[in-house]
């Protein structure tokens, strides 16, 4: 483990070398999170965190710039753990209306339903009178598992949580191996009312275990202090047999005519599962979570949520939400807190209620805390009540 510290302190170093003769900025966030889980009052564990952030940028010349970020977290839950990964690091060009991006950089769909992360790959987008058009190519396989999230088949999920291995770490440390490509089109007014943004994206499994391809749509129209947004994705996969998975999204936003900046809105998920009925599961390429208690990928579930959000000084915000949870069949999502005779299919709701307070640019305070209640649901009437409580500080050098 001390000759990897040392190489990756080394790559850190080759990176920062071609800006050593110019002009560039550079600094380190600390992130320090303390977290207590729980089971009502008889069941507590306790969580922390330091997240380490070096990152630095520099332009080059009149177009182009360089940016690279790389973290380490040492933490203790059951055992101590310390994981280094490289975050996003990129060269962009812009020529012209056009600009082309290389190395590891940030893509997410329109609805953000199927691929949602961190890639290792090349992207070109160009801007026109009808719109921006973009087209990318992207690889996982170097990726830190835990943050690329992919778990799109059992082999990825047993992978996802094996524990880190540095006496095994080109085997226990990286992503499954995918490779994705994506096309979009957006829009800013189609017919001066509506922002249009369209994507097709595939992903092919280099084991030849699990391939898929998108198709996205999503729309947003506002309206004076009001927003709309309608989208929705259809998902063909190829795995032991073919399916068509459904997902789709409502949104509503308002902008609440007060003294301080604040908004209401109410949010509807749905994601098809593959055990009752014609549509197969809805499986996207990054699982990300909708819930705060629910480790549940999108995938046969509905979610539907109201939130308020305010900040009432520069300085100081929060936000409420409340959620409830559907599952959509009753093979997909199996986990807390269904039984395993159930037959029911309301989850149960969760509130979370967040205070964010930054006295300083450089400081930044996040407390955070909430429960899911699984008797107000029919899946697990008699399980009992998770609570989450965390908070975290954030220093910027």
């Amino acid at each position: 483990m001390k000759n990897l510290k040392h190489q990756i302190f080394l790559l850190i170093i080759l990176f920062q070398l071609p800006t050593a003769l110019i002009a560039y900025d550079i600094g380190l966030a600390v992130n320090f999170n303390n977290g207590l889980n729980g089971h009502e009052k008889d069941d507590t564990s306790f969580g922390s965190r330091i997240d380490l952030w070096p990152f630095f940028s520099t332009l080059i010349g009149d177009n182009g710039e360089v940016i690279t970020s790389a973290g380490l977290t040492l933490g203790m839950n059951e055992n101590f753990y310390i994981v280094p990964e490289l975050l996003r690091t990129e060269f962009s060009m812009r020529i012209n209306n056009s600009v082309i991006r290389i190395g590891r950089m940030f893509y997410s769909d329109p609805l953000s339903f199927a691929a949602d992360g961190l890639f290792d790959g090349i992207q070109f987008l160009h801007n026109s009178k009808i719109g921006r058009f973009s087209i990318g190519a992207w690889y996982t396989g170097f990726l830190y598992k835990r943050n690329a999230n992919i778990t799109m088949t059992e082999n990825d999920l047993a992978s996802f949580h094996e524990p880190v291995n540095y006496n095994d770490f080109i085997n226990t440390y990286f992503a499954p191996k995918r490779f994705i490509a994506a096309i979009e089109w957006e829009h800013l007014s189609v017919g001066e009312f509506m922002q249009l943004n369209t994507a097709i994206a595939g992903q092919y499994d280099l084991s030849g275990e699990y391939h898929s391809q998108y198709l996205i749509v999503k729309a947003v129209i506002p309206s004076r202090s009001f927003i709309v947004e309608i989208g929705g994705s259809a998902g063909l996969s190829q795995g032991n047999q073919k399916d068509l998975g459904l997902a789709g999204m409502f949104g509503l936003y308002w902008t609440l005519p007060s003294s301080f900046l604040s908004r209401l809105s109410f949010t509807g998920k749905y994601a098809s599962g593959g055990s009752d009925g014609f549509l197969g599961p809805y499986v996207p390429i990054t699982t990300k979570y909708y819930a705060n208690f629910l480790n549940y990928k999108f995938s046969g579930i509905s979610i539907f949520t109201l939130d308020y959000s305010a900040r009432f000084y520069h300085s100081f915000g929060c936000s409420v939400s409340a959620s409830y949870f559907v599952r959509n069949d009753l093979g997909t999502v199996t986990g807390y807190p269904v039984n395993a005779n159930s037959t029911e299919f309301f989850l149960g709701p969760e509130v979370y209620l967040r205070l964010i307070w930054s006295p300083f640019s450089d400081l930044q305070f996040n407390l955070g805390g909430g429960a899911f209640f699984p008797h107000l649901g029919n899946t697990g009437q008699e399980e009992k009540v998770r609570w989450h409580a965390e908070l975290s500080v954030t220093i910027s050098l």
